[in-house]
């Protein structure tokens, strides 16, 4: 009786054992968990408006300003920055004027060091196949901070000679660049004389180079103000750049010396440096025309020769 009463027990745990093994179990359900709109990263939109520009590793202010046709103290002021040596990677600065200004060069004093007093150029230049490795690239910061320093052994603006200094006055009387009715009615003029050694090539060559010979004449290709003058951008050697218009500016590289100051009005035709070879492997001028910082041919505005 025992052993049967044993047997039938012994079956009946079987049997619910093998009941549950062929029951389906309810699965615990599956989230898929996708990442929410608020922790993926947003990019600014100020990222994809023209008025802005967003710092990449290398950059200068300087560079950038040239890049959109602006003057530096223009975006120092538009960005607030009390230091103009101290850009960040990734940083959205403004580049064009808000508030539909006109954007004309700004000459308000800004926290920066005035330019000194011109001093006598070196006695000569050593010529170069390549930019200087100690020299920084063409912005407003590297600018700032070359002032600020004082001299970094860098070739200095040489002092004009008496009359161009006496014509400065008078130049100031000329139409500045803000007023330029237009840009298709500045009067333009060959910056020097010589063979074109170098013609515009996008991307290659971003204006024409002059043949010449050292401490020849550079004269100012149209009427404007002086923009920048001076000679720490890398490649370029001593250089003026004049700005014409809100949208028009040239710039004269590698010359001996500069015999103009930054802010001044200059006159088409107005001498504002000396060839030279200042970041060059020959005597010559490389001249440039921008067009809202974006360089185009000058053959396209100067007159046949």
């Amino acid at each position: 009786m025992i052993k049967k009463n044993n047997v039938i027990l012994c079956s009946l745990v079987l049997a619910a054992l093998l009941s549950g093994c062929g029951t389906t179990g309810v699965q615990a359900p599956v989230v898929e968990r996708h990442p929410s709109s608020s922790s993926a990263a947003a990019s600014d939109p100020r990222d994809r408006d023209p008025a802005y520009y967003t710092v990449k590793r290398g950059d200068t202010l300087l560079r950038i300003a040239l890049e959109h046709g602006q003057n530096y103290r223009d975006l120092v002021a538009w960005n607030d920055l009390s230091n103009p040596n101290d850009i960040k990677v990734d940083q959205v600065l403004r580049v064009l004027p808000p508030n539909g200004d006109t954007g004309g060069a700004q000459t308000s004093a800004i926290v920066m060091p005035p330019a000194t007093e011109t001093k006598p150029a070196a006695p000569a230049v050593p010529k170069k196949t390549g930019p200087r490795g100690e020299k920084r690239a063409y912005s407003d910061a590297t600018l700032a901070e070359l002032r600020a320093d004082g001299g970094s052994g860098d070739a200095k603006p040489a002092p004009a000679p008496a009359p161009t200094v006496a014509a400065a006055p008078a130049a100031a009387a000329a139409a500045p660049a803000a007023s330029a009715p237009g840009d298709e009615k500045i009067s333009w003029m060959w910056p020097s004389e010589g063979k074109v050694i170098g013609t515009f090539d996008e991307g290659k060559n971003k204006g024409v180079d002059i043949a010449g010979k050292a401490g020849q004449q550079v004269v100012a290709a149209g009427a404007g103000k002086v923009m920048y003058a001076g000679s720490g951008i890398r490649g370029y050697g001593n250089l003026v750049i004049v700005k014409h218009s809100n949208s028009l500016l040239s710039a004269y590289a590698h010359n001996r010396s500069i015999l103009v100051k930054e802010g001044q009005n200059v006159n088409k035709g107005q001498a504002i440096a000396e060839m030279g070879d200042s970041d060059a492997d020959r005597v010559k001028l490389h001249f440039e025309i921008r067009q809202q910082g974006k360089p185009v041919d000058p053959s396209k505005f100067l007159p046949n020769r």
